[in-house]
């Protein structure tokens, strides 16, 4: 009778769904905020120096998370082709998270110095003269952009705002470590960085 009731009132149905719901987050999600394994950097993680950061927000808006997932699962076919399996404390500084699900183009968690940055450099101007295959579009442009410091700049403030531990001295640096560098540079140098802390985890 009590299921009768429920199905016949729409509202109620709407309010007890919401409330299942929400109490089903609240159980996944509060108990990582108290796990220093979801919370704390992994050994060898810091906060991005400037040009990867750069190079990272470059990533994001040209929409690489699209085509390229940042997670290896803790399968034995993940970790034969892309290496050791992501953990939480490798992404605690990351916002947002570049896990994804789509994998289009290969996994690019542990891409870091698998490949020069005149690999790089002519893959993102010329994808398949280095890979006939690829179906990934051209980046050239990248090329002739420049980076903007005071960008570079006020995000580092927003970061340390939030937490990560910039120091007042890395902030008043980071203009001159990316003044005149492309956004190709900028993103090579993130490509570059990718899983290198964590490469010697097996």
């Amino acid at each position: 009778m009590r299921h009768e009731t429920i199905e016949k009132n729409i509202n109620l149905m709407i309010v007890l769904i919401i409330v299942v719901i929400s109490v089903g987050g609240l159980v996944e999600i509060v108990p990582l905020t108290y796990s220093s394994d979801a919370t704390e950097a992994a050994e060898g993680i810091a906060p991005y120096p400037p040009l990867r950061l750069a190079g990272r927000d470059i990533y994001i808006r040209e929409g690489c998370y699209g085509c390229h997932s940042q997670q290896i699962r803790p399968f034995r076919s993940e970790t034969e082709r892309y290496g050791p399996y992501s953990i939480a404390g490798e992404f605690v500084y990351d916002r947002p998270f570049q896990f994804g699900s789509k994998r289009t183009g290969p996994d690019l968690a542990r891409v870091g110095r698998r490949y020069s940055n005149d690999w790089h450099r002519l893959h993102l101007t010329d994808p398949r003269s280095v890979v006939p295959e690829s179906n990934m579009p051209s980046y050239a442009w990248l090329a002739e952009a420049t980076v903007d410091p005071a960008e570079v700049v006020a995000k580092m403030r927003a970061l340390q705002t939030l937490g990560d531990p910039y120091t007042d001295e890395q902030i008043s640096n980071a203009a001159d470590a990316v003044k005149d560098r492309s956004e190709m540079d900028a993103l090579i140098a993130y490509l570059q960085d990718l899983g290198t802390n964590r490469s010697s985890r097996r």
